[in-house]
């Protein structure tokens, strides 16, 4: 791989490569942008195949962040980290120490968090060797795990993601289809029962189908097949690129809100959704719950603030919509013009204060 070539290409800022013998740690940090501050993105640990393509996740995570972060009228920028190995049986504490000391190096220009394949404990080894680190376990100025919070911004989504597409944000009597039953998906499907909604789920994990069965009178089907069920909603919340060319033409559903990442197999598959009639909440956008929890602890931890900031995702997705009616363009492309914009706006000399989301909002809905 010609390493500064695909910086360039994809104008990522930074790339730091972590290895550590005696904790055999080999993880990549990657800072996508710092224009609207320091790059705050979580720590993943997965068994990647190659080098190359935990460089290329981590790319790819690390710009996700940057338009996450922007969209959600956070003053922080996007990176990420990944970490070689399998989560299940390589971690040790020596190893997220070492990290954690790459991590002080950067000096506070990539801040890290819990990710997939990363747990709290994680988190509180990284802090023994570094403040830059959020989301350890609960005390002062501390959130703990960011996944409750997290599925409540995606629930407050699939509301508004409702009333764009059927003129009203009531659930009750709505047919949800859900895709994996983890930690956040739970807490969603908890929501989503309590305000009336029918579950459909599914998940490799035999268990979290069966708890989701048993507490919510859930309807269980196969992994493959929940594509093919009668919903109104279908909510990705486990894998990624899930919109893809065999998949669009079996869904049956006028919406689709989750909280997974990179739902899109393609940016043409935004397009195809529209064409299709079926609203899409740009994944991004909805799932940002988690990085503005922990972003509030910057500031020193408030939950109810911080979910005051989450409960926002709402009226985010209202605009977002509305930018997508205005400019007849997809609604993955309304949400990158309005993180763009706003990035866009510090990096013009002649910008000296960080825009809202509102005056950026307010720009786009002009023809």
């Amino acid at each position: 791989m010609d390493l500064f070539k695909t910086m360039e290409e994809q104008d990522v800022e930074q790339v730091v490569f972590c290895q550590d013998k005696a904790s055999g740690l080999k993880a990549i940090i990657v800072i996508d942008d710092t224009t609207l501050g320091p790059a705050l993105g979580g720590t993943r640990m997965w068994p990647y195949n190659s080098e190359e393509e935990a460089l290329e996740d981590a790319v790819r995570l690390a710009k996700g962040m940057t338009y996450k972060n922007a969209a959600a009228g956070l003053n922080l920028g996007g990176g990420k980290a990944v970490i070689i190995g399998d989560p299940k049986k390589d971690k040790t504490e020596a190893m997220f120490r070492a990290f954690g000391r790459y991590v002080e190096g950067l000096n506070g220009r990539y801040i890290t968090a819990e990710d997939v394949g990363t747990t709290e404990q994680d988190m509180d080894y990284i802090y023994l060797e570094t403040d830059y680190v959020t989301g350890t376990s609960t005390v002062d100025g501390t959130s703990g795990n960011p996944s409750p919070v997290t599925a409540f911004g995606v629930y407050r989504g699939i509301k508004a993601t409702a009333n764009e597409a059927f003129g009203t944000p009531s659930l009750k009597g709505k047919t949800v289809a859900v895709q994996g039953v983890g930690q956040v998906a739970y807490r969603l499907c908890e929501h989503l029962h309590e305000e009336g909604a029918k579950l459909i789920v599914t998940d490799i994990d035999q268990e979290a189908v069966q708890r989701a069965v048993d507490n919510f009178g859930a309807t269980a089907v196969g992994p493959d097949d929940i594509y093919d069920v009668e919903a109104d909603i279908f909510a990705p919340c486990a894998l990624g690129a899930v919109i893809n060319d065999d998949t669009l033409s079996r869904l049956k559903v006028k919406a689709v809100a989750g909280s997974a990442n990179n739902q899109l197999a393609e940016p043409r598959h935004g397009h195809a959704l529209r064409e299709k009639g079926i609203v899409y909440a740009p994944d991004y956008v909805i799932n940002s719950g988690g990085v503005i929890n922990v972003a509030d602890e910057m500031i020193g931890y408030n939950r109810e603030r911080a979910l005051h900031k989450v409960n926002h995702i709402y009226d985010v997705l209202e605009e977002i919509f509305e930018i997508s009616r205005t400019h007849d363009i997809p609604s993955h492309l309304a949400a990158n013009q309005l993180a763009e914009k706003r990035i866009q706006l510090i990096r013009d000399s002649r910008t000296h204060f960080l825009p809202s989301n509102k005056s950026v909002i307010n720009l786009l809905k002009q023809k």
